[in-house]
C-alpha cells in the first residue's frame, strides 16, 4: 500500500481523554505509522499505510463520528 495522510474531523471528541482514547485506537489499526490528535479542533491526522475503511471502522459503535477533514490523500514527501 502506499504511504498516505487521513484527516479527520471527529464529533465528540473534545477533552484529553477523548483525544487518548482515540489514539489509543487508532495506533492499534494495522499500517498506522502516527497520529495527531487535537480536542480543541476535534482533529485527527493519521499517516501511514492504512486503509480508509480501517481506520472509519475504529469508530463503529462508539460515541465519536468521524468527517472527512481537509488534506486527506496521498502524503507529500513519500
Amino acid at each position: 500500500m502506499r504511504w498516505r495522510e487521513i484527516t479527520l474531523l471527529v464529533d465528540g471528541m473534545g477533552c484529553r481523554r477523548c483525544v487518548r482514547e482515540v489514539s489509543r485506537w487508532l495506533r492499534d489499526v494495522p499500517g498506522v505509522a502516527t497520529v495527531e490528535a487535537d480536542a480543541a479542533s476535534t482533529r485527527v491526522r493519521v499517516t501511514g499505510t492504512m486503509a480508509l475503511g480501517d481506520v472509519i471502522a475504529v469508530f463503529d459503535g462508539t460515541a465519536y463520528a468521524p468527517h472527512p477533514g481537509a488534506a486527506s490523500g496521498p502524503a507529500r514527501n513519500r
